[in-house]
């Protein structure tokens, strides 16, 4: 069992993917600052200092009445709430690295594609199948018209 586990886990698939997993993470990390400390501060300004993260609904308030300024206020409080403010900042989060991925995936896909091909400088013969010039209006082996124009 032990030898099987060795060849699975050094086979190129197990650690494509445990690589992939770990840029994946700090991937994640980059794209998380990138949401949270680069494009929602400027979002926060146009929406007139609103922040996303802490916007929240109480749909329960917790005994007593009080107001709560974030969502962890209000669970320490008791209070049920609707955190709509960090899914949003989560689906900012999502759409980011799918976009990245995306653009990623199709620079490796771009890479990838053969090159174009020439254009071919030679056809088989309709009559005895052997490669002959591409501009040849005769066969030189057997001699057939090949029915092009003769200069």
């Amino acid at each position: 069992m032990w030898k099987e586990f060795k060849e699975f886990a050094v086979k190129g698939n197990a650690l494509d993917l445990a690589i992939g997993v770990i840029i994946g993470a700090a991937f994640g990390g980059v794209i998380a600052s990138l949401v949270k400390d680069i494009i929602m501060p400027p979002l926060g300004l146009l929406t007139g200092g609103l922040d996303f993260s802490n916007q929240f609904l109480v749909l329960k308030g917790a005994p007593g009445g009080a107001a709560f300024a974030t969502p962890a206020d209000a669970a320490k409080a008791g209070a049920i709430t609707w955190n709509y403010g960090n899914f949003v900042t989560l689906l900012i989060n999502f759409l980011i690295v799918a976009v990245a991925i995306f653009l990623v995936v199709k620079a490796i896909n771009k890479m990838k594609r053969p090159a174009p091909t020439a254009a071919p400088v030679s056809k088989d013969c309709p009559a005895c199948a052997m490669t002959i010039p591409i501009k040849a209006t005769r066969c030189p082996h057997c001699t057939s018209d090949l029915g092009g124009v003769r200069a």
